[in-house]
């Protein structure tokens, strides 16, 4: 019997390498049957004479495929170097994956995954079902299993689960990333497990997750968890607070002039910056704030705007406010987004609609062209046919078309 070096060498000639690399593939997916065959596409003449010595059969040059039953290419190979298919295979390229065996171990430790993670508390909420779903579905907890990163998507949930319910707490992301993993720092921008968290907080939200930084943040901030307390503000006209500090004299002193001001979590966690009892009212584009400075000025009622998402800052101040006896009127622009800002504020802080209604859509709609809406559809639960009528027309209505009627409203307080 020839030397198995000499053997061997046979099988790195050109005839060789397409066979035994189908038959790899072929025991990989089977556990190491032998009960099959493979084929070779197009061979070359150099796989014909190959394949014609391992079978015995004359193949002519015109063949277009080639079948080489595996039991065929085991004897031949035991016969030739003094070890079967399977022997050949590992001493040439290392040994065998049984494919199947690791699905079956695969499916069972993701199994495993979504079954800790549907223990949580959090497990009822709809969107906490969705996010798993999501990444059962789309191939990352795939990845995740494979790069060894399971783990993750437990510190993941107890992040979720450690996010404060009391959005006026100030809860800094080192510290929630502490309490929740041990590491002050697993939480940082681009982090594996900050993009889990911000894909559930997206998903709670009924968007998907921004791609700019300062998206990021406010979706941060909207969970009551901040990167920056300084990066974090609200802008107010008219704030009026009872407290004894320099920032609530910075604040009544810019009310008096009718001059907007900018509030960062810093300042309001400070010092107590509550303003005084009565109505405030809330929009979402600056632009409607910016029209009641310029037009009424130090008249001008309590007026907050949360220039979209609310950011932390914003959720502190009317939280503590409605403690002390406010009462909020909220409103947003007419697109899903603008649904959902409006629905929060209503469930978390108490806040009644301002010119939120189907009528007050219908009227503004017909006045002008308006955008297509975008994104999932939310509901509005204060008027259910609010949702269903943008539904029915598909525009958004931008907060600025109402401005007239908003500051009519205004003017009369």
């Amino acid at each position: 019997m020839p030397t198995e070096q000499h053997s061997y060498d046979e099988l790195h000639g050109e005839g060789w390498t397409r066979l035994l690399a189908a038959a790899r593939r072929k025991l990989e997916r089977t556990s190491g049957a032998l009960d099959g065959e493979i084929g070779l596409l197009a061979p070359s003449d150099a796989e014909r004479r190959t394949v014609i010595g391992v079978t015995g059969r004359y193949r002519p040059e015109t063949a277009k495929r080639l079948a080489v039953p595996l039991t065929a290419l085991d004897a031949y190979l035991y016969d030739r170097c003094g070890t079967g298919l399977l022997q050949t295979l590992g001493h040439l390229n290392g040994p065998l994956r049984d494919r199947p065996a690791e699905r079956a171990d695969e499916d069972t430790r993701r199994e495993q995954v979504l079954t800790s993670a549907r223990s949580s508390r959090l497990a009822t909420e709809s969107w906490f079902a969705a996010w798993l779903d999501r990444l059962a579905a789309d191939g990352t907890l795939t990845r995740l299993l494979r790069r060894g990163d399971a783990p993750l998507i437990d510190a993941a949930v107890r992040v979720l689960e450690k996010l404060p319910e009391d959005l006026s707490r100030i809860l800094p992301l080192p510290v929630l990333a502490e309490w929740a993993t041990g590491d002050t720092k697993a939480l940082v921008p681009g982090s594996p497990l900050e993009q889990l968290v911000l894909r559930a907080l997206a998903q709670r939200a009924g968007d998907e997750v921004p791609r700019e930084r300062a998206g990021r943040r406010a979706l941060w901030e909207s969970a009551g968890a901040i990167a920056d307390d300084l990066a974090s503000q609200v802008l107010v006209l008219g704030i009026r607070p009872e407290g004894d500090t320099v920032v609530c004299d910075w604040l009544r002193d810019a009310a008096d002039f009718g001059i907007p001001f900018r509030l960062t979590l810093h300042q309001l966690a400070s010092g107590p910056v509550v303003p005084a009892a009565g109505d405030i009212f809330v929009c979402e584009n600056p632009a409607v704030l910016r029209a009641a400075a310029a037009e009424l000025e130090a008249a001008s009622p309590s007026l907050v705007c949360t220039e979209g998402v609310p950011s932390a800052a914003c959720h502190k101040l009317l939280a503590d406010a409605v403690r002390a006896g406010a009462r909020l009127y909220w409103r947003a622009d007419f697109d899903w987004a603008g649904l959902r800002i409006t629905a929060t504020a209503v469930e978390r802080h108490g806040a009644q609609p301002w010119r939120m209604t189907t009528a007050d859509y219908r009227e503004a709609l017909g006045q002008g062209q308006s955008t297509p809406l975008g994104g999932p559809p939310a509901a509005s639960p204060w008027d259910p046919q609010l949702a269903r009528a943008m539904e029915e027309s598909g525009q958004a209505v931008m907060e600025e078309r109402l401005l007239p009627a908003l500051l009519a409203d205004l003017t009369r307080t």
